[in-house]
């Protein structure tokens, strides 16, 4: 009989296997060490069954003997050595059966393994990889062949699929139409499972399997008053009864995780539920769509959250914070999306020449970078692909405890200087981060991958200011600082081997960068910082006075924008509202767009004239102000609400 909530979900799913008798016959024959495998890729598109199935070979693992050790991809944090942490130390008394669930979100990681970290292992270690690509050639090359399996998942059979359907409680001749409807998808026929049990399900009004049945899984749990509680698994990118508590105070966080665990669409992870993410994306667009003001509440409270849990000391929490944003220009800087295709790793002796060739026409930037890595490896963040290849390095040093060569650095000696004045040793500053393969791109994730390591390996619980690189040419990065209020600071302005390097100083605010983090996230819900409208001080003669004195500290801080107790605080507050402001007011069209860079090369820019960008732009004098006029007013009225 189960003792705990864990045994009872345990057996829950136990009763409720079925199928997949061909598979599991394959990897039994693993198990007993039958035939010579001892790697196993499973692969299968999202809702095939891949998590179900790794659970019921866990437990017949469990049954031989096997120590069970289950990483999931969705859990890995871009931070160097977190993989060999969580697989640890396996021991040689008894076998040892290694799960990777979710490898689609740390196949950065692949080459990696294949060459490092498998090789490593006790002899009698079998690893089950399971994700929904195929393996990459190169593992049935130079001898893995010879260990690797691959399983690929493809639909159930009928005679399997009813037998599914009756262990969760659907008759034999209630099942006729969910088995062709489902057409043998595992999810389709869980979701559908769940939907006829509350009413009649009209499968002809949704030919597309996940979505319709999303819909009407999502509608039963709305009427059943689980809106709440569904919505911050939804939101959130893994929820438990800690966030659950916080957010939804009426709801019973234990209950509420239970309930959670048991729909067919959710899976466990490191310290909480993580549901599929088709079904999430679905979730939240239905609960925005249906009730967009309880939608943007819980994802203000959802922030609120992840924001005290991060300054009480889990950092890796900013990636929470983070991933709530939806600013594309923010998150080419910050996050952790890039996971799913690259990983974060030290250094290697290797490297060195690996990295040469791509400062070969920049010697004195190589030679400043080649002293980081003979002198202060520590400070520096790699990011590899797939193929365990360099994908992008990151050079970071904080103020208050720098490497002795960081003194001599070309650029961060005078920044260093710089920033000793600012009274805070909250200081990071970046000397470099470089995607090695499409730097400029704003849709390249591995920036923001080595920026996101770069910041929870500092050592800082909260970075004030932060002092980073960037390529005038390089509009991604421009956008990245405008998003974070950042400033170039003209006499930090670096001229190295034919090229300008600006310093763009961001001022997190007296928050820090997580709490500017949540006001970013408050500018897109339109929200100040208690959660209410804008306030009517909004006017168009304060906007336009805020826009005119933003680079004016002392004059900024008397803005009826403002708020704050210090006049630093008040200066930083209406940066940030009019910055985030100017990415929001505006929408795709051509001329929304025009708009927004008017605004930003004629205000933001603190080295452009009016007379300048109207050049630019190839406006006539008459025209440029009377754009300038229009994206005001339309900043103004975003702002008021």
């Amino acid at each position: 009989m189960p003792e705990t909530l864990a045994d009872h979900l345990a057996a829950l799913d136990r009763d409720r296997f079925r199928g997949r008798g061909t598979e599991l016959a394959r990897l039994d024959d693993v198990l007993a060490g039958t035939g010579g495998h001892r790697v196993v890729f499973l692969h299968g598109p999202g809702g095939i069954g891949k998590s179900t199935l790794l659970r019921e070979v866990g437990r017949r693992a469990s049954a031989r003997g096997f120590a069970v050790r289950v990483i999931d991809g969705r859990d890995i944090v871009p931070v160097p050595g977190d993989i060999e942490a969580a697989v640890g130390d396996l021991g040689t008394g008894s076998p040892s059966l290694l799960v990777f669930d979710s490898y689609e979100r740390m196949a950065g990681a692949d080459g990696w393994l294949r060459r490092t970290l498998l090789p490593s292992l006790p002899a009698e270690t079998v690893v089950l990889v399971a994700g929904r690509r195929p393996p990459a050639p190169e593992w049935f090359r130079d001898g893995w062949e010879r260990v690797v399996l691959e399983i690929e998942l493809g639909p159930l059979p009928e005679d399997e699929a009813r037998a599914m359907l009756r262990a969760q409680g659907i008759a034999d001749r209630d099942a006729d139409d969910l088995v062709a409807w489902a057409r043998g998808w595992p999810l389709a026929l869980s979701l559908g499972a769940e939907a006829a049990s509350a009413g009649p399900v009209d499968l002809d009004r949704h030919p597309d399997v996940l979505r319709g049945a999303v819909s009407r899984v999502a509608r039963a749990e709305l009427e059943q008053g689980n809106l709440d509680v569904i919505g911050v698994a939804a939101m959130a990118r893994s929820c438990d009864a800690r966030l659950l508590a916080d957010v939804v105070p009426d709801v019973d966080p234990d209950t509420a995780m239970s309930w959670l665990q048991q729909l067919a669409f959710a899976e466990a992870v490191r310290g909480g539920v993580s549901l599929h993410d088709a079904v999430r994306g679905a979730l939240r667009a239905d609960l925005e769509a249906r009730h967009p003001e309880r939608a943007r509440d819980l994802r203000r409270r959802i922030a609120d959250h992840f924001h005290d849990r991060a300054v009480g000391g889990e950092p890796h929490t900013l990636i929470d914070l983070t991933e709530l944003i939806d600013d594309p220009a923010l998150r080419w800087g910050l996050g952790a999306d890039g996971s799913v295709r690259y990983r974060i790793d030290r250094l290697r002796p290797a490297d060195h020449d690996a990295l040469a060739p791509w400062y070969s026409t920049r010697p004195t930037w190589w030679r400043d970078v080649e002293a980081f890595l003979r002198d202060a490896p520590e400070c520096v963040v790699l990011a590899r692909d797939a193929a365990d290849r360099l994908a992008g390095l990151s050079i970071a040093v904080t103020a208050a405890n720098p490497p002795a060569i960081a003194e001599e650095d070309t650029v961060l000696r005078r920044w260093l200087e710089y920033a000793r004045t600012l009274g805070t040793d909250a200081v990071l500053l970046w000397r470099d981060s470089t995607d090695f393969q499409r730097n400029a791109d704003p849709a390249s994730p591995v920036v923001s991958l080595m920026n996101t390591a770069s910041i929870l390996g500092s050592g800082l619980p909260n970075v004030r200011y932060s002092f980073i690189p960037l390529d005038p040419s390089n509009q991604a990065a421009v956008r990245f600082s405008h998003s974070v209020n950042g400033r170039s600071a003209p006499e930090l302005r670096v001229e190295l081997d034919g090229r300008v390097l600006e310093c763009h100083i961001i001022d997190h605010g007296a928050g820090g960068m997580i709490g500017q983090l949540r006001e970013v996230l408050y500018a897109e819900l339109r929200l100040p910082r208690d959660g209410a409208r804008r306030t009517p001080a909004a006017t168009p003669e304060a906007v336009r006075d805020a826009l005119r004195d933003l680079h004016r500290p002392a004059k900024l801080a008397t803005s009826p924008l403002a708020r704050g107790d210090t006049p630093e605080e008040r200066a930083a507050s209406v940066r940030m509202l009019i910055s985030s402001g100017v990415i929001q007011a505006f929408g795709d069209a051509a001329d929304d767009l025009l708009l927004r860079e008017i605004l930003e090369r004629g205000y933001l820019d603190p080295d452009s004239k009016h007379e300048q960008v109207a050049e630019r732009l190839n406006l006539s004098r008459t025209a440029y102000f009377r754009r300038l006029r229009q994206a005001t007013a339309r900043l103004s009225d975003w702002l008021a609400g």
